[in-house]
């Protein structure tokens, strides 16, 4: 079962949550909380097969941040970091989740630990996934300017959405099925075919806020246990992996072989085989 609650972020932004229950749950019941945060176009539906097994023992909660998923797309923005922490943050105080545990993968992740290094009372534990804490600089967002351009949009199926971006994607250098599906989700139907519920312009707004800069700092802040997910063929190498583990004073490092930057898409099991022990040994203390 799925209910959606509306949150109100800062500036008065509406923000989808949804909530994964059990069928026979009536609500919060004392289970410790995970506030799962998808990454650059991505929603909260991402988080769906995850969802399902953790909700018999956790309250778990995905949000669609904004100009993602259900969201509200605010032409002017901001799609700033501080905004984007500042809605989680939202989330967590008015769905009352503290101390909640934050997954987030790729940007969603830096949004996690953004917080949980702003508001440590907040935050009882993290997870990042797949996400570097290095600059990307501006050649990079060069990149991704001309990948847009080269999107075949629209696309005259959901299906063909799903197998431009899993195998003909010129971006990518091999199939990747996971990748497809990731897509597939977040494409909508209009009257000339399938198109992103994103707009490609906001993504790399917000994208342009955190690619230029580094992210040592504040994940140094992080003092809750925390464990860094790479997949073996994602964009964080494990030398950088390894590093941001050192500097973390509670980090503990994972890698999931055969699977790429959507790992949760990839290997599915191998994820819940390392996330689980790793919540299960969270303290239950704030």
């Amino acid at each position: 079962m799925v209910q959606r609650f509306d949150v109100t972020g800062p500036d008065g932004v509406r923000l989808a949550a949804w909530e994964f229950r059990e069928p026979d749950s009536e609500g919060p019941d004392g289970r410790p909380a995970v506030l799962l945060l998808h990454g650059l176009m991505g929603r909260a539906f991402h988080w769906a097969g995850t969802a399902r097994w953790l909700a018999p023992r956790h309250r778990v909660v995905a949000l669609d941040q904004r100009g993602h998923g259900l969201s509200d797309r605010p032409s002017a923005g901001p799609y700033t970091r501080e905004a984007f922490v500042a809605d989680a943050e939202a989330a967590v105080e008015q769905l009352d989740l503290a101390p909640v545990t934050l997954v987030g993968h790729s940007m969603g992740a830096l949004t996690a630990w953004q917080l949980a290094a702003r508001r440590p009372d907040l935050v009882r534990a993290l997870v990042i996934c797949d996400m570097r804490a290095s600059a990307l600089g501006a050649a990079s967002q060069r990149d991704w300017e001309d990948w847009f351009r080269r999107w075949p949009l629209p696309f005259p199926t959901q299906d063909a959405a799903r197998r431009w971006f899993g195998e003909d994607d010129p971006w990518v250098e091999r199939p990747c099925p996971g990748r497809g599906d990731f897509f597939a989700e977040v494409m909508q139907q209009g009257p000339d075919g399938w198109r992103p519920l994103f707009s490609r312009r906001q993504m790399l707004t917000a994208r342009e806020t955190w690619v230029h800069d580094a992210h040592w700092e504040e994940l140094a802040q992080v003092r809750c246990p925390t464990l860094v997910v790479r997949g073996l063929d994602g964009e964080l190498g494990r030398a950088e992996a390894q590093e941001m583990v050192r500097v973390l004073p509670a980090g503990q490092y994972a890698e999931i072989p055969d699977a790429g930057h959507y790992l949760h898409y990839d290997q599915p099991a191998a994820w819940r085989a390392v996330l689980e022990p790793f919540l299960d040994g969270v303290p239950a203390g704030p």
